[in-house]
């Protein structure tokens, strides 16, 4: 038996869910997001380091990966209402588009921080200047909800 308050609030927290509030959007693509973040930096560190790539193509390859990863995650789950859970190569086609602008702001914080601070840091930086382009986009472009046709 689960005892009251705590099932009130589980109660609210499934309606919030079900609603799809911005918060909680917000916490899952955070959730995808971190995985994300993995595969990102997994892939940018192993072509800059093990393959000799330079910067920006190594950032662009990473991104790539990741942002094919972020699309099928956040059309299941984070947007699953919005996309139907159905994955679609125009969805696909715009979630990229819009995620360029994610992309070139990431890789531009990263290219001139890399100046400045340790190359760890300016990457950890770029990636937190990235997640709130892309989940805004994501959430008022992408993924908008759509009236009932």
């Amino acid at each position: 038996m689960i005892p009251v308050p705590l099932q009130n609030l589980l109660d609210r927290l499934t309606v919030a869910w079900h609603e799809r509030a911005v918060a909680l959007k917000a916490a899952s693509f955070a959730m995808v997001g971190v995985v994300n973040t993995a595969i990102d930096f997994s892939v940018f560190w192993t072509t800059v380091h093990f393959l000799g790539w330079p910067l920006v193509p190594a950032n662009v390859l990473a991104w790539l990966v990741a942002v094919s990863f972020s699309y099928v995650m956040n059309s299941f789950i984070t947007f699953g209402p919005e996309s139907g859970r159905v994955l679609r190569w125009r969805d696909y086609a715009t979630f990229l588009a819009s995620g360029v602008a994610g992309m070139v702001a990431s890789t531009a914080t990263l290219f001139a921080l890399s100046y400045v601070m340790p190359l760890l840091a300016a990457k950890l930086i770029s990636i937190a200047i990235s997640f709130v382009v892309n989940f805004s986009l994501s959430h008022f472009v992408v993924f908008r909800a759509r009236p009932p046709q």
